[in-house]
């Protein structure tokens, strides 16, 4: 690897440490913890706050990639509730009865969009055979980890799709989660990147270039569910307030799709 190519993993790799730095410190005060995809710190966030009145307590949130948590969750780690944004780990978890199948739910759905530095003089249109390579030129694509973060997954089936990925792969530069790679496109670190729509329009430092077809990737879901080993006494009332019409309103806001049917 290239002393760049260290640099930009290691910058992910130190984003993820730091989001997930408070999670014992937060069991030790006996609160309530929700382990979360990091493409929904924003809603998330406002979602938390807006619920804190009838939930009782705010949540203490520690945001990273789906597939981090999930293996977190599995090791042991302390989750009352565990928001994916994937259903594969979701299932992970669930096929280990480390989850309670009765509270899973079909919560938000998304969309990947191609992203650019707010500056950057790229155009192009998303589309079959679409020169991805020659836009890149000499810098790097941004995209989350594409054998494990649901972002890079996503991103790697529509470039797949699309019949390009074999043109860029030697170009990507993988990050921990779809916030580090969106990180990496704000700051100029990377030429473009792909990230999710919401992502895209949480930080004012990068630009929408392209949108990818809905069907050139599986269906962007976000599953909900409960931990099998939650005992926290307010992690129901939680769930209901995120599956409510006022939560639903919260998430549209920051662009995602409610799927959950409003409580």
């Amino acid at each position: 690897m290239t002393g760049k190519g260290f640099g930009l993993k290691a910058a992910a790799i130190g984003g993820l440490a730091t989001m997930l730095m408070a999670v014992p410190a937060a069991h030790a005060d006996d609160k309530m913890i929700v382990f979360a995809a990091a493409s929904l710190k924003d809603a998330l966030d406002a979602v938390n706050k807006a619920c804190e009145p009838e939930v009782g307590e705010a949540a203490t949130i520690s945001y990273a990639g789906s597939s981090a948590l999930a293996k977190q969750i599995e090791g042991g780690a302390p989750a009352d509730v565990f928001v994916s944004a994937d259903l594969d780990w979701m299932k992970y978890l669930s096929d280990k009865k480390l989850t309670k199948p009765d509270t899973e739910v079909k919560l938000l759905g998304n969309q990947i969009v191609l992203v650019a530095p707010k500056d950057s003089t790229v155009e192009t249109k998303v589309e079959k055979g679409f020169d991805l390579a020659k836009l890149i030129g000499d810098g790097k694509l941004a995209m989350g980890d594409f054998k494990a973060v649901p972002a890079g997954k996503y991103g790697k089936a529509a470039l797949e799709s699309l019949g390009v990925w074999s043109s860029v792969e030697g170009k990507v530069a993988q990050a921990e989660n779809v916030r580090a790679a969106l990180k990496l496109v704000s700051t100029g670190e990377a030429a473009l990147g792909i990230v999710y729509a919401t992502d895209a329009h949480a930080e004012k430092g990068v630009k929408v270039v392209g949108n990818f077809p809905e069907d050139s990737h599986p269906p962007i879901v976000y599953p909900i569910a409960q931990t099998a080993d939650s005992k926290d006494k307010d992690t129901a009332a939680f769930l209901k307030c995120v599956e409510s019409a006022k939560a639903a309103e919260l998430f549209k806001e920051q662009g995602f799709t409610v799927l959950a049917p409003s409580n």
